[in-house]
């Protein structure tokens, strides 16, 4: 029996699109989409995750960087302008709201999450919500799938976590867990009725 439920935001509960996001974020700052990419890939998305460049701080590194200026609203739209709601597996998930313990687990950015959770208020009845941003850990690291477990409250083996990048659900099973690549929400329901029985 599988009595906890770990998800995944991102390409889960919500889609992202990175390349509309390094596009639009090119666009801001005068350069190109590949120029972009290396600023956040070489180092700086790691740090963005960790919740080392909190708030407002990511847009004033990338100014500095950069040398042009965005105002605090205008990448506030621009760095959440990739999201759309995965309406389908919102409506799943709701149903799943007091048959099994949910809990969220993602590696994301402080301001991702202003924008997001009050467009999904289903996170409100999760167990609770482990953020990279606040814990300073990572997936694939042990770690953030042990504080996951912690919330969820059930031995590893009664949970399973649902993730669209394969070696993060691979990790998952490393710590005991069932780990399942999500990739649409037929399929997420039909993994869930085959663990569950």
């Amino acid at each position: 029996m599988i009595d906890a439920v770990i998800l995944d935001l991102g390409n889960v509960l919500v889609f992202h699109d990175n390349e509309k996001l390094f596009g639009e974020l090119a666009r801001a700052f005068h350069t190109t989409r590949e120029a972009m990419r290396e600023r956040l890939d070489g180092g700086l998305w790691d740090r963005v995750n960790r919740g080392q460049l909190p708030g407002d701080s990511l847009r004033q590194e990338l100014v500095s960087r950069l040398g042009y200026d965005v105002s605090p609203a205008d990448w506030f739209a621009l760095w959440n302008c990739h999201f759309t709601l995965h309406h389908e597996m919102i409506d799943l998930v709701e149903r799943l709201v007091g048959s099994v313990r949910l809990v969220l687990l993602s590696n994301t950015h402080d301001q991702h999450v202003a924008f997001l959770r009050p467009q999904l208020p289903v996170l409100e009845r999760f167990e609770g919500l482990v953020l990279s941003c606040e814990v300073g850990l990572l997936k694939p690291e042990r770690a953030i799938y042990e504080r996951a477990l912690a919330l969820a409250a059930v031995p590893p083996a009664r949970a399973v976590f649902f993730d669209d990048v394969a070696r993060y659900a691979e990790s998952a099973r490393q710590v005991g867990l069932h780990g399942r690549v999500f990739t649409t929400a037929a399929q997420f329901e039909h993994d869930l009725a085959e663990l569950r029985g």
